[in-house]
Order: structure tokens, then C-alpha cells, then sequence
């Protein structure tokens, strides 16, 4: 019998990896800045790191080949974010507040999916479905890796208009970027004539679905709060309760909704703002926040070194159309598509180009590109996950290495001058 003592196991070896990438990457920056810059990059490149030294390790994890994993570790990562930042808003403002979010998701994301689709097509190659479901992918921003740049915690504050624009529309253009995808999964199985699948698409894709979303995750999130902290008046809950019910809210409104057919990402995000409402000063909301955010950061933080672990094995895919793409979205095509977004609201120069600047990309596209390869196989399933692959990375480090010294700066300035007109929530 061969003598295996000292054999060597790849899921040892990759727990190894794992924990060495955390300590490597969230002690690391603070040996050498004063206020150490984003995780996120350093988590990708000491997965690359680890990949190149242990190739065998994350074979078993490759997103071309087992792609329901990463659509499942994204979704429970995305909608537990989604939830927590509805949680964050302390002041929902009036309609002043809101008009950049509105602008950013009915202007701004529809104008990036149809840039970036059409360099897909364009410059990449990519078939009409392929490069469709390229844009939808790439379109949303991230609530979870742009902690940075958002509002802060429950009751913390920190929520003048450029962190409230970006909250928001991170909270809400993961779940409106899903009727692109189902449009590409149209096109993809049933071709260009929008004869076919048309009417079916704005009717059930669009409009069913987008409603369901909002008004079940309104009435889940409104029941939530009423039971877990306003009644009965004797309710203990609030006071003494785990954050761990954090969760309760999350899987009831994620999975309702997606048992109705309707966008489980936007009742998550709308539950969580309706619960809040519920005695919006209560302490309770923090604790729930926090066992959210530990939860998020942790599984983020593991995405992150298994994603950039398995980029060496995606490098094949790669070539200069997909890094034109990349850097196009990340540094022309978001910040233009922002500005022209933003024309008209109240928000000054600084502020709009820190908005139309700071469009994050990360775990949200992960579970997009999952989810349409586990429904429809597309010719352009290895290039589309090196590029998304690749612009999530390059977004960590382009926006990841500024972002905190840019919103600080912003923070600063907004608590020395206080709200200018047409910032005022009134």
C-alpha cells in the first residue's frame, strides 16, 4: 500500500492560499500607508500570485467549466449587500435627492450597455447575444466593493448627495440590469428578429418582473420591520436580538420574489429600505447592518482571491480588444455616459464627475455572466469571462487606489460648506 503521509491535498493547499492572500492583503497596506487604500486589488493579485505557484489547485473552479458556483457565492454576496445598503439610508430626502439616481439608472446604465455591446460586437468580435450580455454585465455598479465611496452605516451619517447618488444607484441597477440580460438570452436562443421575443420581453422581463421586485420586497421589508422591532410593544426582539436576523430579511425577500418570478435583487435592496423605516433611529438597524456587512466581507473577500486565482487559467481568451474594452468602460465609456446622465441635476462639476467617475465594477457582474451560462451556452462563454474577469480587476485598482482619498476629500469639503442649494433634502 503506497505510504500517503506526506502527500499534499489541493484543498489544504488552497485554505493555505486563501488564509495567507486575507492576512497578506488586509495587513500589508497598513505596514505602509497611514490609511491603507482598498483590499480588493491586493486579494485579486495574490490570488494570481497563488495560481501561478499551485496551478492544480483551482482546477476544480474554473467559471468556464462550473459556472453555478460563482453564480451562487456572487447571488447570497449580492443580495446580503443589497439588503445592508437599503439599511444604510438614514433620510430618504425628497425628490431633489433622488433625480441623479434617477437619471444615473435611466440614462446613464442604458447608454454603458449599449457602448460596451457595441465594442463587443464591434472590436471583440462577439456575437449579437454575446455582446449584449457583455453590456448588461459590465453595466451595473457594486455595492459591495464600493463600500468606500457610499453612505455610512445606520444612524452614521455621511450622506451628502455624492455617496447618496452612488448608494443608491448601486442598490438599484443590479436588479435593472437583469431585463438586458434576459435580453440577451432572448437573442442568444431565439436570434435578432425582435418579432419573437419582443413583446414577451417588455412585458414579463420589464414590466411584470420590476413590479413584483418592488412591491413584494416593499410589503416584505415594511412586515419585517414592523415584527422585529415595532410590534407588539412589549417586542424584546429589537433590544436583545442577533444580527444574524439580518438573514431572515434577506431569504425571505430574495426568495419570494424569485418564487413569483419577479427580480429577487431589487426587493433585497428594497426590503432592506422599507425595514428601516420601521423606527428608523433604532439601534437595532446597526446591529443588523454590521452582521450584513461581516457576512459580505468575508465571502467578498474569498470571491476575490479565487477570482484572481483563476485569471491565469482565462488569460488564453484574452487579447488587446478585451483590454481596449476594459479600460474603454472603466475610463471613457462610464464617466461620459455619467455626465451625460447627470445634466441637470443640482449637483456641482466636482461632484457629478466623482459620480459619473466612480462606477465600481465587481461581484454583480460575476453572478450575471454565472447565471446566463448556466441557462444559455454562448459561443463567447471564454472571452466574456476573461473580460469580466479583467475588468473587475481593473476596476479594484484604478478605483480601489483612489477612492478613499477622493470621497474624503469630498466629505471634507461638504462639512465646511454644508448642503449648497439644490443639495438641501428639503
Amino acid at each position: 500500500m503506497e505510504d500517503a503521509r506526506f502527500g499534499f491535498d489541493a484543498y489544504h493547499i488552497l485554505l493555505v492560499a486563501l488564509g495567507g492572500s486575507l492576512l497578506v492583503s488586509y495587513w500589508l497596506p497598513h505596514l505602509f500607508f497611514r490609511r491603507a487604500p482598498a483590499a480588493t486589488a491586493l486579494l485579486m493579485v495574490c490570488g494570481m500570485t497563488g495560481s501561478l505557484l499551485f496551478p492544480d489547485v483551482v482546477a476544480g473552479i474554473d467559471p468556464t467549466e462550473h459556472p453555478e458556483i460563482w453564480e451562487l457565492a456572487a447571488e447570497i454576496v449580492v443580495i446580503v449587500v443589497l439588503f445592508a445598503t437599503g439599511l444604510r439610508i438614514d433620510d430618504l430626502g425628497g425628490l431633489r435627492l433622488w433625480r441623479p439616481t434617477v437619471r444615473l439608472l435611466a440614462i446613464t446604465m442604458p447608454l454603458t450597455i449599449a457602448a460596451v455591446a457595441l465594442l463587443g460586437w464591434s472590436v471583440a468580435g462577439m456575437t449579437v447575444g454575446g455582446a449584449i450580455l457583455l453590456g448588461a454585465v459590465l453595466a451595473p455598479t457594486d455595492p459591495v466593493l464600493a463600500g468606500d465611496l457610499q453612505i455610512g452605516p445606520p444612524l452614521e451619517g455621511k450622506e451628502h448627495p455624492v455617496r447618496f447618488a452612488l448608494t443608491t444607484e448601486a442598490g438599484l441597477n443590479d436588479g435593472l440590469a437583469f431585463p438586458f440580460v434576459y435580453l440577451a438570452l432572448h437573442v442568444a436562443s431565439a436570434g435578432t428578429d425582435p418579432s419573437v421575443w419582443l413583446v414577451e420581453w417588455i412585458t414579463w422581463d420589464v414590466l411584470y418582473r420590476i413590479t413584483v421586485g418592488t412591491v413584494l420586497g416593499a410589503a416584505i421589508g415594511w412586515v419585517l420591520g414592523r415584527i422585529l422591532i415595532a410590534v407588539p410593544a412589549w417586542n424584546q426582539v429589537a433590544a436583545a436580538g442577533p444580527g444574524i436576523l439580518v438573514l431572515a430579511g434577506v431569504f425571505l425577500a430574495y426568495g419570494i420574489v424569485e418564487l413569483a418570478e419577479g427580480y429577487g435583487f431589487i426587493a433585497a435592496f428594497v426590503a432592506g429600505l422599507v425595514c428601516r423605516r420601521a423606527e428608523a433611529k433604532h439601534k437595532f438597524h446597526q446591529r443588523l447592518h454590521s452582521f450584513a456587512s461581516s457576512v459580505e466581507n468575508a465571502i467578498t473577500a474569498i470571491l476575490l482571491v479565487l477570482l484572481g486565482s483563476v485569471m491565469p487559467s482565462l488569460w488564453t481568451h484574452l487579447d488587446w480588444g478585451h483590454t481596449i474594452i476594459g479600460f474603454g468602460l472603466i475610463l471613457v465609456i462610464r464617466p461620459l455616459a455619467g455626465m451625460i446622465g447627470l445634466v441637470g441635476t443640482e449637483l456641482g462639476l466636482r461632484a457629478r464627475s466623482v459620480v459619473a467617475l466612480y462606477g465600481v465594477r465587481g461581484i454583480g457582474s460575476l453572478y450575471y455572466l454565472g447565471y446566463a451560462s448556466t441557462h444559455v451556452e454562448f459561443i463567447d462563454e471564454g472571452p466574456l469571462w476573461a473580460l469580466v474577469a479583467f475588468t473587475i480587476f481593473a476596476s479594484t485598482v484604478i478605483h480601489g487606489l483612489t477612492a478613499t482619498a477622493t470621497v474624503e476629500v469630498l466629505d471634507r469639503e461638504y462639512a465646511e460648506a454644508g448642503p449648497t442649494e439644490g443639495e438641501s433634502r428639503s
